[in-house]
Order: C-alpha cells, then structure tokens, then sequence
C-alpha cells in the first residue's frame, strides 16, 4: 500500500509552497480579511497543537522532531504492512505522514512551524493553522471513520 505515498509527497510539496507563499506575501500578526470566519494571519510556533509547550527554552524544538521522526517511521511501517482492502488506512496514514514531515522540516529548517491559516467567529478565534496540520487532521478523521465504520461494514 506504499503507493499512496505520493499523497504524502503532494502534502508536503504543497504545504511548502504555501507556507512560502505566506511568508513572502503576509505580515507577522497582521490579518488579511477572506471571509467573515476566515483571515490569512502569518504567525510562528514553536510549540505543537495550540502553541503546546512553546513558551520552553527551545528543547521542544528537537523534541517535537525526534517525535515526529519515530512516529513516520511506525507510520510507514504500518503502510507496509497493510492490506490491499485497507486503502482508506493507508490514505490517512499518507496525509499524517505528509503533514508531519511538512511542519518537520520547518522546525529543522527554522526552529518552528509557519502557520498562516485563521479561523474565527466572532470575537472567538481557532488557533492559526497550516496546510500540514489540515492533512493530519484530514487523516485522522479517515482514519477514525475506517475504524468506526468501514470496518464493520468490511466485516
């Protein structure tokens, strides 16, 4: 099932392009309006989800990393052994993977993850997020729902 891997491929070609794009085109903490529950706000975390841990004297860095890293690696090891029917599994392990090592090589490159993508309503705001943390998401919903339902349904 390894050949889903150019949807990881895809994940972090794509979160790279846009994380660029983001960079060279927003300002720090300044919001560009899209839709009234969605800006564009260029923002920087060193943490993980919802800036867990970013306010640390820069070990999360490399342990994020390292955690990330060994997490791929069971991933892929999963992919290989999977079953020709276990295709949504190995879809949702192809978006986690992707969006891992999408903010990995964020966090080698630049010490923390570039994230861009704000969602709001109202005066309550979602933390900013990026095309890396949106296919882990994605993944992890596939993944829940193949579980929960699929495969029962293959049973």
């Amino acid at each position: 099932m390894t050949r889903w891997l150019w949807l990881s491929l895809i994940v972090i070609l794509l979160d790279q392009a846009t994380k660029q794009i983001a960079e060279s085109l927003l300002t720090f903490r300044e919001s560009v309006y899209v839709l009234p529950f969605f800006d564009f706000t260029l923002l920087y975390n060193k943490g993980a989800a919802f800036s867990f841990l970013s306010d640390q004297g820069g070990w999360q860095r490399w342990f994020f990393i390292v955690l990330a890293l060994i997490v791929t690696g069971v991933m892929l090891a999963w992919m290989f052994r999977l079953k020709r029917e276990e295709k949504w599994t190995a879809v949702a392990l192809a978006l986690i993977i992707g969006g891992a090592v999408g903010n990995v090589i964020d966090r080698i490159l630049l010490g923390q993850v570039i994230d861009f993508i704000h969602l709001h309503y109202q005066n309550y705001y979602w933390p900013a997020f990026n095309i890396a943390d949106s296919a882990i998401f994605v993944g992890v919903v596939i993944m829940l729902y193949d579980a929960l339902v699929l495969s029962r349904k293959r049973q």
